[in-house]
């Protein structure tokens, strides 16, 4: 046990230099564009929603009303979700452990942390996990398929 926390005060040692910085600087400038966004966004509805009191839609436009209010929502909730993304590469980035594959442990290279800044992968082990998960699909297909055969046999 005294191994494991010698090692885990080694790893939170880490953090300190260069990359540090300029990775926490990334994400703490994306994490507040995303917030920003979303607060927007969230003013916008209400806005809106207060000036729609007053209107008498038919129902094509009511329709279309609630169609335009579901993308908002959902787009609310996208950010909503890469903002948790951001803020779990920040408490990553506070244990050392940021900037690291989850899979090989390698460090995760510099322009896709900057282009994807809540990577878990480095892009050799992203590309294996989403390869092996398009052959699982492909299997799944092949073997709902081959279940229908069986059935008219």
């Amino acid at each position: 046990m005294a191994a494991k926390a010698k090692k885990k005060a080694a790893v939170i040692e880490a953090p300190i230099g260069e990359r540090y910085e300029e990775l926490k600087r990334m994400l703490t400038e994306r994490q507040r564009e995303i917030m920003n966004e979303v607060q927007g966004k969230i003013r916008d509805v209400r806005a809106e929603g207060a000036d729609k009191d007053h209107e008498v839609l038919d129902p094509g436009e009511t329709s279309e009303v609630d169609i335009q209010e579901d993308i908002e929502f959902a787009l609310i909730q996208m950010k909503a979700e890469t903002l948790n993304k951001i803020n779990e590469a920040l408490a990553r980035l506070e244990e050392g452990t940021y900037g690291n594959c989850f899979e090989c442990g390698e460090e995760i290279a510099q322009p896709r942390l900057r282009a994807l800044p809540f990577a878990v992968r480095c892009k050799d082990c992203e590309e294996a996990r989403e390869m092996a998960q398009q052959r699982e699909r492909i299997q799944a297909r092949r073997g709902s398929a081959s279940l229908g055969f069986d059935m008219r046999g």
